[in-house]
């Protein structure tokens, strides 16, 4: 099992250490790669030991990683474990069998695609199944502040129709959604297996062909064939830290995600201008949205990229506000108007009429200022797993 990765030095089955540390030759001959890590090759042959010329070659080594198999051959790699390199001089002699990776700074972990595969599959049927905490206990708070009874019977069947499908395994809502999926890649991972956006869409086919959801992408947005399978997905890819991968699969249907809206507004309508385009767009959406609703904004950056931000805001927890204290007390305002609206609960009055407003901001042009409003209903489904 041999591992190479940019910026790397392969060093056949031998451990590298600091100036006064050895490694072993446990078969073969060593051939030193030059430049990054220099090593001598005077100690006795005999003796299988080599030694690292100074502490310098060594002292960016953050990690080493060992694999180790019964004996040489790759298909019978049979453990992996990390150490870190100051650790090596207290180990046990180095058994036959061993080949060892060296990184500078980092390591790259291997992760098979069929990993992201079962893990979206079983994404896209918790998320359809199940309300996440913070929305359930925004709805129950819902349920005891509503003032209209029309609208106190309604959010009560809301909470009914969730009990169903959980215990039942019920979708909650008909409408299934199109598969949004977000990846967060540590820059240190490398993917195997196949191509990473056959995985997630092969995670979508099996989630909602094996979990019995309804499927409701067409292939083309003028022919409108079904696809059958609700693939694709939309993929959303953000790089970041680490060799962790972040999964979030948030099922969008299209009752809500039709009342969205994109503003271009003047940097002269500043926040009162952004205020009025989000209360504008939720008196348009009015009961299609199926209210209770959540509010997702996004403000600045370009056309795409607020319409990406009013989506991400949709699944920071409800109840909880941005850390920039003029968006936190517009995302209190905003829900304070909106709610004084009266669209209520079903679009049948109340005071109810949405759950949460999120707002993401992003730096912009000096002659622009984008808005996004990206609606969803009381479900606001979403589930998230990190391998």
């Amino acid at each position: 099992m041999k591992l190479v990765w940019p910026g790397a030095v392969y060093h056949p089955p031998g451990i590298a250490v600091k100036e006064g540390y050895f490694l072993r030759r446990c078969f073969g001959k060593y051939n030193y790669v030059t430049g990054l890590h220099r090593a001598i090759t005077n100690s006795a042959e005999d003796s299988g030991w080599h030694r690292f010329a100074s502490a310098e070659s060594c002292k960016s080594l953050a990690r080493i990683y060992i694999y180790t198999a019964d004996d040489c051959n790759d298909s019978d790699v049979s453990r992996s474990e990390s150490v870190l390199a100051e650790e090596i001089f207290n180990r046990e002699p180095i058994r036959n069998g061993i080949e060892l990776q060296i990184t500078k700074g980092l390591h790259m972990r291997e992760i098979d695609v069929s990993e992201i595969t079962n893990a979206i599959r079983e994404l896209c049927i918790e998320a359809n199944h199940t309300l996440t905490p913070d929305m359930k206990e925004a709805l129950d708070r819902a349920a005891v502040t509503e003032e209209s009874p029309l609208g106190k019977q309604i959010l009560e069947q809301l909470e009914e129709n969730l009990v169903i499908a959980k215990e039942d395994m019920i979708p909650i809502c008909q409408d299934t959604g199109m598969a949004v999926v977000y990846l967060e890649v540590g820059q240190d991972v490398h993917f195997t297996g196949g191509l990473l956006e056959d995985a997630v869409n092969e995670g979508v086919r099996q989630g909602y062909v094996d979990g019995f959801l309804r499927k409701s992408v067409v292939s083309d947005p003028i022919e409108r064939v079904n696809t059958g399978d609700n693939t694709p997905a939309v993929l959303h890819y953000f790089p970041a830290a680490g060799d962790r991968v972040k999964i979030t699969v948030a099922p969008k249907g299209f009752g809500s995600e039709n009342m969205s809206r994109v503003f271009m507004l003047k940097p002269a309508d500043g926040i009162e201008g952004v205020k009025n385009a989000v209360l504008s767009a939720v008196r348009d959406a009015g009961p299609n949205a199926c209210p209770p609703m959540v509010v997702g904004v996004g403000i600045g950056g370009t056309f795409e990229k607020c319409a990406l931000l009013s989506k991400m805001a949709l699944l920071r927890k409800a109840g909880e506000h941005s850390e920039i204290p003029y968006v936190a007390e517009m995302e209190k305002e905003l829900l304070e108007r909106i709610n004084q609206t009266g669209i209520g609960p079903g679009g049948l009055g109340g005071v109810t009429t949405a759950l949460a407003v999120n707002v993401l901001t992003y730096p912009t042009h000096i002659a622009g200022l984008p808005v996004a409003v990206n609606i969803c209903c009381h479900v606001n489904r979403h589930a998230v797993r990190e391998l």
